[in-house]
């Protein structure tokens, strides 16, 4: 029903691996510009790797992007409860520390934790 990278982005997103996450979903999105579903999944993935590496600014303005792309598919589409996803990245706005562009990639670890997202399809 939905192509195929659409159900492996669900178990690399589980697992943590937002860089393949961010690969398949940039590989869907190719393909079907106008998308901004897609877009704001990406940028959110894209939030989350960014801030694993120290770079705060650019996961702070990814997650804003995600913020504004995925409003206008609340509350479901494409099998995915976007209600859900609200809560996990205003939150994550919110742990983003203040004035903080970037730390070094040894440093990253001691930034705030973000809250764990569990996605998965319902019917």
């Amino acid at each position: 029903m939905y192509p195929e990278e659409y159900y492996e982005f669900f178990i690399q997103f589980n697992e943590g691996d937002y860089y393949t996450c961010h690969d398949l979903l940039e590989d869907m999105w190719l393909t079907e510009k106008s998308n901004y579903f897609l877009k704001g999944l990406l940028q959110m993935t894209v939030a989350l790797y960014h801030y694993g590496y120290g770079n705060v600014k650019g996961a702070r303005l990814m997650m804003q992007a995600a913020h504004q792309y995925l409003q206008p598919y609340r509350p479901m589409f494409w099998s995915l409860d976007v209600e859900k996803l609200y809560p996990f990245i205003e939150e994550c706005l919110r742990l983003f520390p203040e004035g903080v562009n970037r730390v070094p990639f040894e440093e990253a670890g001691k930034l705030p934790q973000l809250p764990e997202l569990v996605l998965y399809m319902e019917d």
